[in-house]
């Protein structure tokens, strides 16, 4: 699968509740916030939909300034916090409806669908990685990296994008709000690709926060 053969979620929405409330998608690692880094990463997509809220635009508009060939629209769970599974909701509603002006009718989806979360510092080629699976296993709807401690990564996935916009619709506008991922992902053919780097090590504390080298916020 081509890099131009894919769309991409980002999920930037969350509470932060770990990090005292401080939006994860703000800090800052090597010079770069890490909702910019992980749209750096994606930059490639046919069109990305970033769940969060609107204090994240000023980032995405530095982005769209750096990348103008790049299509990104904000959108927002409904109700905020609801969970990432209604974060994806959201975000597939986004790339069915939300571009569709721009195209002239409805928006024609590409044929994948990345999905990360935002607080990921350290992806590196795990994109490149998940596409290139999912174009040598045809027959599979969900690609999932297994990190080195043995545990499934959703929010660092590829799936196909027909499945992903049944499996939402299949819940209706409502029944994603807190439902675990992997429930919204049950019974897709998945493949999981085991990782021998730390590409999904994620931000939740300011501890994981300090490995990266991020500091917290000035008092």
């Amino acid at each position: 699968m081509s890099l131009s053969g894919f769309d991409a979620v980002i999920l930037a929405g969350g509470r932060s509740s770990r990090l005292g409330g401080e939006p994860k998608a703000l800090l800052r690692y090597n010079g770069q916030s890490l909702l910019r880094r992980t749209l750096d990463n994606v930059r490639a997509a046919g069109r990305i939909a970033v769940v969060g809220p609107d204090e994240l635009r000023v980032e995405m508009d530095a982005f769209i300034d750096a990348e103008p060939e790049t299509r990104v629209l904000l959108t927002r769970e409904d109700p905020p916090f609801s969970g990432p599974a209604a974060g994806i909701g959201a975000a597939v509603n986004a790339l069915l409806e939300g571009f569709a002006n721009d195209d002239g009718g409805a928006a024609l989806r590409a044929p994948l669908t990345l999905i990360f979360a935002c607080d990921m510092p350290a992806l590196g080629t795990l994109p490149q990685q998940l596409l290139d699976a999912a174009e040598q296993n045809p027959d599979v709807e969900l690609v999932l990296p297994v990190d080195a401690d043995g545990r499934t990564q959703p929010l660092a996935s590829c799936i196909d994008s027909a499945a992903l916009d049944a499996a939402v619709a299949g819940y209706g506008p409502d029944g994603l709000a807190g439902m675990p991922v992997r429930k919204l992902f049950e019974g897709l053919k998945s493949l999981k690709l085991p990782l021998a780097s730390t590409a999904t090590a994620d931000v939740d504390t300011w501890d994981d926060a300090q490995r990266f080298g991020i500091a917290p916020p000035a008092p």
